[in-house]
């Protein structure tokens, strides 16, 4: 098993002036642990899962671009981009930009999208969730055109909801064949179709609920004939190794379970990243255990 550290609360007990300085040091030490990615929400008000709308949050994919320049192997991946929140073609391009400036490090993660005031407070666009799975495959279409060959794919395009005259894109994404794609969601009628057509990894909810979610993604890829092998299955979590290290056991006793019911990456936000040791800790004694799980 692989894991992924998530960034998703910015409450940092420092001012603005020091979130740089903080956030080269998480990711400069999430690199050295061995996460294997490092995400960031993409979301300009703090989710209610995490705590109040008016919470500090960075815009993430700014966020991203930083942490290209504080890291060298580390992958990027927005987890994940609401697929309303930008237009198709410029998401290929500020994918295809983080790509070419981080060494072919960049992930493209997408969803449909579940934070409606957020989007309504901002003037976003978010159209109902029907639109929103159009816009979802459109966008991958779009971003598969756009890294296609040393140019992107040059011909227009007609989707669903949206239209292209010309796909170019230049320079052109690192990453070969391009950068993998990431699907969040676990709908079973609607986001799995499309994990098993288009994507390279899925992230799922945790629970007990995972084996049925993959059996089912599983009978999708064979209908498409996609390998299923092929897809990477992530979840996300949440990193809590204690003060000094008291809960590695419990949380290595988690991170097995989900291992067992078919789940490869877990891309989790370690508890009070910003003192480091944490992340230490789970470099020492977390990622070392579950690398053979």
């Amino acid at each position: 098993m692989k894991l992924g550290l998530h960034i998703n609360d910015f409450a940092w007990p420092v001012p603005p002036s020091e979130f740089a300085e903080t956030l080269s040091g998480i990711g400069q030490a999430a690199e050295a642990a061995g996460f294997e990615v490092i995400g960031v929400m993409d979301h300009v008000w703090q989710h209610p899962y995490a705590g109040d709308a008016a919470g500090p949050v960075l815009e993430a994919y700014s966020t991203l671009a930083f942490l290209a320049g504080a890291t060298r192997t580390a992958g990027l991946l927005a987890l994940a981009t609401p697929i309303s929140y930008r237009f198709p073609g410029m998401l290929a391009k500020t994918v295809t930009t983080l790509d070419v400036l981080s060494g072919g490090r960049a992930w493209l993660g997408i969803g449909v999208g579940d934070y409606e005031a957020e989007a309504r407070g901002l003037g976003i666009p978010y159209p109902p969730v029907a639109a929103r799975y159009e816009l979802l495959e459109d966008t991958v279409q779009i971003c598969l055109r756009m890294w296609e060959g040393e140019r992107g794919d040059e011909q227009p395009y007609t989707g669903k909801q949206v239209r292209l005259e010309r796909a170019l894109n230049l320079p052109q994404r690192l990453s070969k064949p391009h950068p993998p794609i990431l699907i969040a969601g676990s709908g079973a009628r609607r986001t799995l179709p499309l994990v098993a057509r288009y994507a390279d990894a899925c992230n799922i909810q945790p629970g007990p609920d995972i084996p049925k979610t993959l059996d089912r993604l599983r009978e999708l890829c064979e209908a498409e004939g996609r390998d299923y092998d092929a897809i990477l299955k992530t979840c996300p979590w949440r990193f809590d190794v204690g003060e000094g290290g008291e809960n590695v056991p419990a949380l290595i006793d988690q991170l097995r379970g989900f291992a067992a019911m078919g789940i490869q990456m877990v891309v989790g936000r370690v508890m009070d990243d910003y003192r480091i040791s944490p992340i230490e800790i789970m470099g020492r004694e977390v990622i070392p255990a579950v690398a053979e799980l």
